[in-house]
């Protein structure tokens, strides 16, 4: 990982083979970054992938070992229990140009990886709602 530091926004590279979630999430806590935005584009592969099933409260889960442009990754960055979580929705290119997507739960860097990080300073962060069977935001003052 290499990464560049521009006032709140952080320029993160990741290299082959290391592990995004993982690495961002550890990036995140050395950086004390615990509320912000985060996007990227790249090439990976055994990419967990994914979609919320509101009828079960679960998620249905794949993982798709090939290697996928990573088109679009865009997230936020939050605290739960008390450290940095990033909840992200992707999207990837197959060679066939035909698209896939949803929640992200980790994939590798098959070639590059670039990221961009920009920290918030605020205080939102995640606690279970009943109601929807998820971790959601939860934030000190309600502003309306």
């Amino acid at each position: 990982m290499k990464f560049q530091q521009s006032g709140t926004n952080y320029f993160v590279y990741l290299e082959k083979g290391e592990p995004i979630m993982s690495s961002l999430t550890e990036f995140c806590k050395s950086q004390s970054i615990s509320n912000g935005l985060i996007t990227g584009i790249g090439a990976v592969n055994e990419i967990e992938l994914g979609v919320f099933v509101v009828e079960s409260a679960s998620y249905h889960k794949e993982i798709f070992p090939e290697t996928f442009e990573l088109t679009s990754f865009l997230g936020n960055i939050t605290l739960k229990d008390g450290a940095p979580f990033i909840h992200a929705h992707i999207v990837l290119g197959k060679h066939d140009f035909q698209t896939i997507s949803g929640h992200c739960f980790e994939m590798k860097v098959a070639v590059v990886g670039e990221f961009i990080i920009q920290k918030m300073d605020t205080t939102v962060f995640r606690s279970t709602n009943p109601e929807v069977g998820l971790a959601t935001w939860m934030m000190e003052e309600n502003h309306e």
